[in-house]
């Protein structure tokens, strides 16, 4: 219970004090002894009600416990990088020093509002504040959460435009020899970065043309390369390949054979260190590292094939317009792509199928190309 007396120091006012839930001791001064009662009375409701907020935690900053969240959040190593990466460049700078309890509606929506980023890479931002103010609520290091009602920039309506299989020649010609079996099979299977750059020998099945997708490399905020555990559990998958794809997986394997490499392994319940036969490395031999793969072997293939926006993930578009070209059903290619489900591959890919216009004209056309007769048959009289 909270009690509320007069200051002892022979300053005039009055003085609330109470113990919080850790049976700490707590005072605040008041001039007025209803403004102390009614404080008194404030204290005793939020404490009944679990809503206690303490007065001394509540002043902790953005950036002080962020650090903490970020310490103890179970993350995987990419996504450590850039969770560390978005608060220092955009978060600290403008609400790193705001105590938590302060911070306002308003003001987290002038913080987005002025997010000199695209609208898609706002929201990865905007994410990572509202799961530290909503851990911040959680915690009761604030009375309720400000992120709620903050509106984002509208995403611009952009449908995803496959690489042409012409193109898919030209990024190939332009890589390095190392890689271009790296470009074929990415095309010919669909395979995330991460997905394609942890495939072990071991995985795959030349003779039973498969290739089993159980891992990733991801890089770390140190700069190593690690074994990761797919993105969900309905990334992991077997994915059929044609010949073709064996073929060059094979050829690829004949002129530069995998050798063994030790790498650290988070896959299973304990991280461990293992050796490992990874098809497509470095020169080296190491896996590849998504940073520098990206800048020093992508981007100059990109620009001498005349395609300088493309990126590897464009690969999996191509491949999974030739799914959809085939006439493979959406729940069919979300498989393939290791999509959660077909409602996910449809916000991607709807426009890549044929729409009910033009099920409508092949319904027809096929009918009256088709020798069918033309005449009912004779009414009985």
């Amino acid at each position: 219970m909270a009690s509320v007396e007069r200051r002892k120091d022979g300053r005039p006012g009055y003085v609330c004090r109470w113990r919080d839930e850790a049976g700490r001791q707590r005072k605040r001064s008041f001039a007025r002894k209803v403004d102390a009662d009614r404080y008194r009375a404030k204290v005793e409701y939020t404490m009944a009600t679990g809503e206690y907020i303490d007065p001394a935690a509540a002043k902790i900053t953005l950036r002080e416990y962020a650090e903490q969240w970020r310490a103890a959040a179970v993350h995987r190593p990419n996504t450590a990088a850039r969770t560390k990466s978005q608060l220092h460049r955009h978060v600290y700078p403008r609400l790193g020093d705001r105590p938590l309890s302060a911070l306002r509606h308003s003001e987290l929506q002038s913080f987005v509002t002025s997010l000199d980023l695209a609208p898609s890479s706002v929201r990865p931002v905007w994410a990572t504040v509202r799961a530290i103010i909503g851990a911040a609520a959680r915690d009761r290091l604030v009375a309720h959460d400000p992120c709620t009602g903050v509106k984002l920039p509208e995403l611009p309506r952009t449908e995803v435009v496959p690489l042409l299989l012409d193109e898919v020649d030209a990024l190939t010609a332009a890589m390095p020899a190392r890689y271009r079996g790296l470009v074929a099979a990415d095309a010919g299977t669909g395979l995330r970065q991460g997905e394609i750059f942890g495939l072990e020998v071991r995985a795959f099945k030349a003779l039973r043309r498969e290739i089993v997708v159980d891992q990733q490399v991801q890089p770390t905020a140190g700069g190593e390369v690690i074994v990761c555990p797919l993105k969900n559990r309905h990334s992991y998958r077997t994915v059929p390949v044609d010949q073709v794809v064996v073929d060059d997986i094979a050829a690829h394997l004949a002129a530069f054979p995998a050798r063994e490499v030790e790498v650290l392994d988070t896959t299973g319940k304990r991280p461990k260190r293992r050796l490992a036969r990874f098809i497509f490395a470095d020169d080296a031999g190491q896996p590849l590292h998504r940073n520098r793969f990206n800048e020093d072997v992508w981007g100059p293939a990109r620009r001498a094939a005349g395609l300088p926006e493309a990126t590897q993930h464009d690969l999996r578009h191509c491949y999974a317009s030739l799914l959809i070209r085939a006439g493979l059903s959406p729940t069919v290619v979300a498989k393939l792509l290791g999509h959660a489900d077909a409602s996910m591959t449809l916000r991607v890919y709807a426009h890549l199928w044929p729409d009910d216009d033009d099920r409508a004209r092949k319904a027809i056309g096929d009918a009256f190309r088709r020798d069918v007769p033309r005449l009912r048959p004779a009414m009985e009289g």
